[in-house]
């Protein structure tokens, strides 16, 4: 009355639909560990990459502290490009059609282009996990189905029905539904920890892109705060 008695009983559909489920199982749990393991990562660099950053005495310092800060490179990524457009303008200031635009305009559509890609980094595969925790027990209740089916139709030649005969092949489906729930559970659990995360770091982007432009455009310099 074990998986491999189940799986010897069912036929090319509930083993079509078992293997699916084994392949978005391996799927989910891949990117869980993709992600978290990349969240980690964010969350450690977060303080002491502002913190190397604006201890820094200029830009071109600041850019260096904060990639050897940020292992994510999230951050140091936007340090980078601003300090690139900046240069960028400057030297095609009067030669060209872009030149011809202010530099705050300038570095406001640079921040927001680099903080919409490092949007879309960030929630990359959470699509996918979203996919499974809501497809997964629809999934594994349709091989229930099929399997009860299977069961009845095994049994509609039989003159003498016996519980035995009728609760191995029915509780053996019931694992259909038991194993979606299995999949999509996980799924759904990290779509949501992960979600309230990229909340977070889109927030601090956000934060980081103001305190940038404010510099680069105004020479005004962000202060830490330090606690005595």
């Amino acid at each position: 009355m074990g998986i491999m008695h189940f799986w010897n009983q069912g036929d090319w559909v509930t083993h079509a639909i078992a293997i699916l489920l084994a392949i978005l199982s391996v799927l989910s749990w891949t990117i869980i560990g993709h992600r978290f393991f990349a969240q980690l990562r964010v969350n450690r660099s977060i303080e002491r990459a502002f913190d190397a950053f604006w201890d820094a005495p200029n830009l071109a310092a600041g850019v260096d502290a904060i990639r050897q800060q940020d292992k994510s490179d999230i951050f140091a990524g936007m340090a980078q490009t601003a300090a690139q457009v900046m240069e960028v303008h400057e030297r095609q200031k009067g030669h060209s059609i872009g030149g011809g635009v202010s530099n705050s305009e300038t570095l406001t559509r640079a921040l927001r282009n680099y903080m919409v890609h490092a949007q879309a980094r960030n929630e990359s595969g959470l699509t996918l996990l979203a996919s499974v925790g809501s497809t997964a027990p629809f999934i594994g209740l349709f091989g229930t189905v099929w399997g009860i089916y299977h069961a009845l139709v095994g049994l509609s030649g039989a003159t003498q029905v016996v519980l035995d005969k009728v609760a191995g092949p029915v509780g053996e489906a019931l694992i259909m539904t038991a194993a979606g729930l299995f999949v999509a559970i996980p799924a759904v659990l990290a779509y949501n920890a992960l979600n309230r995360a990229n909340r977070l770091v889109t927030a601090y982007l956000d934060g980081f892109a103001h305190d940038l432009h404010a510099y680069l455009t105004t020479g005004a310099r962000y202060t830490l705060a330090r606690v005595a």
